[in-house]
């Protein structure tokens, strides 16, 4: 009786390599979100981690490449390892490199403002934020420029409501965002309105600082935003964004609380001059 011996083929090394790379860089990616969100690890290591993570996902992508070649002209095993490897490496910088392309078409610079003349200033943040985080003095007309250029949408919002109701409605509004906030200050006798808020980015969890200055301006309210970056000289439209949205919920929440005006009670209708009853009676 003949036996029938099945050779089995072995399994590339290169795909073996490049799906553990490639896990690897998920794993140093997934860490540092989550110790940066947990306030265990500052901005610039953090930093570093991710773009050490990135430059493995593309030696992982390199190697899944290299192992397809092998695998069709040996006919090794692995394919499903090439496909994990790339599926990871593409969805990895698949982010950066949206990122990258919004660097290339917007301006190099981290500090919105509504106002670039009389723009809001950090007070309680300016004496919190990091020694190596960006100034706190807004960069000049060289940058209002720019955002002129690249963002003409940001201008002041001004509501019919009184200060103290677009005071309130900004709150509201920060507050259901779960911002921290930092610096509360209601308009009083006179006197500015002003919320300094940290907000979070989405996927990192970077600290950016936001101040929502509220004037009185004739029988309602000027509204003014500042969003600006701690770290890197490129924000990639992320405060615009943020002023953005954020004018636009202003707008709405400070209109559901504008007092409705009084209405004058409605006039009674005059009638028809009420008839005599006399009859006159006639001669006959």
């Amino acid at each position: 009786m003949l036996r029938r011996y099945v050779t089995e083929q072995p399994t590339s090394q290169l795909a073996v390599w490049a799906r553990r790379m490639a896990l690897f860089s998920l794993a140093a990616a997934f860490l540092a979100v989550i110790i940066v969100h947990l306030d265990l690890l500052e901005i610039r290591p953090a930093l570093a981690t991710v773009a050490g993570a990135l430059a493995l996902a593309v030696i992982a992508l390199l190697l899944a490449f290299a192992a397809f070649v092998v695998i069709w002209k040996d006919g090794l095993k692995g394919m499903g390892y090439s496909l994990t490897a790339i599926g990871i490496g593409v969805g990895l910088l698949g982010y950066p490199a949206y990122l990258g392309i919004n660097a290339y078409k917007l301006p190099w610079i981290y500090d919105i403002t509504t106002d670039p003349i009389d723009y809001p200033r950090y007070v309680a943040l300016a004496r919190s934020r990091p020694r190596d985080a960006n100034p706190v003095i807004y960069a000049g007309l060289a940058t209002a420029e720019q955002q002129r250029n690249a963002y003409p949408d940001i201008e002041p919002l001004e509501v019919d409501a009184p200060p103290q109701a677009a005071y309130q409605a900004a709150l509201a509004v920060i507050t259901k965002r779960k911002w921290r906030i930092v610096d509360p200050r209601p308009p009083e006798r006179g006197s500015d309105g002003r919320i300094e808020a940290v907000a979070r980015s989405l996927i990192m969890g970077f600290r950016d600082d936001v101040v929502v200055r509220i004037r009185a301006d004739g029988e309602g309210s000027r509204i003014d935003i500042r969003s600006s970056s701690r770290y890197g000289s490129l924000d990639f439209g992320s405060n615009a964004a943020r002023i953005r949205a954020l004018l636009e919920d202003i707008d709405a929440v400070a209109d559901a609380k504008k007092p409705e005006p009084v209405k004058p009670p409605p006039k009674k209708a005059k009638g028809p001059p009420a008839k005599s009853t006399e009859r006159q009676s006639g001669r006959r």
